[in-house]
């Protein structure tokens, strides 16, 4: 149980940190280059939405098999928690630049306005405007994507990932085992609260309205 734990956690852990530092300028990319705002590209932003949306739309089973031969490419191995962090971490980024750029729609137009009137370039209204006015939002995105990742990890263990999906499976389902399958639907309800409890705390303590 206490390996299970900690392959989870491995898995959530690096996908989602991958997630965050691809994710969030994919998102901030997204929203800055739409239709009227300071660095509009009508061809980037549609290529860049439409590859979002595609790989959003695979079933995340169906992705992890699709990408066992760039894994094996990248790891020289489909086995194991490091391995299921790519597929996790492919279907991570687009989910949370979506709710990046989300969150960048609900940054008030005039505060963005008012900066461009004053000269600032886009660099300094993303970095100085956006992400500060925006911080509340992408915190929660955040904690829906670790949650989201959360339930992915337990698929992926499914086929051979590790972790807790991987542990209730063998030793739950295929040996009748009740004790461990409950055991470990419960340990699931508790992370998914502990990182709700956390993620809203951290969204309410940066949120400035």
């Amino acid at each position: 149980m206490g390996k299970a734990f900690y392959e989870t956690l491995y898995m959530v852990g690096v996908s989602l940190l991958i997630a965050l530092v691809l994710g969030l300028p994919l998102g901030v990319l997204l929203f800055v280059s739409s239709r009227g705002l300071f660095s509009e590209n009508r061809p980037l932003n549609l290529i860049l939405g439409v590859v979002s949306n595609i790989v959003r739309s695979i079933p995340f089973l169906i992705l992890l098999v699709l990408l066992l031969k760039f894994t094996q490419f990248l790891l020289g191995t489909t086995i194991g928690p490091s391995a299921a962090s790519v597929p996790l971490s492919v279907a991570a980024i687009p989910f949370f630049a979506r709710l990046v750029e989300q969150s960048l729609r609900e940054v008030n137009k005039g505060i963005i306005e008012a900066a461009i009137a004053m000269g600032a370039r886009p660099w300094f209204i993303i970095r100085k405007v956006l992400l500060p006015e925006a911080k509340s939002g992408i915190i929660s995105g955040l904690t829906i994507t670790a949650i989201s990742l959360l339930g992915f990890s337990a698929m992926a263990g499914t086929v051979g990932g590790g972790g807790i999906g991987d542990l209730a499976i063998r030793y739950g389902y295929y040996r009748y085992d009740n004790q461990v399958l409950f055991t470990t639907v419960i340990l699931l309800i508790v992370l998914v609260q502990i990182i709700q409890f956390v993620g809203d705390w951290a969204s309410r303590k940066v949120d400035k309205r």
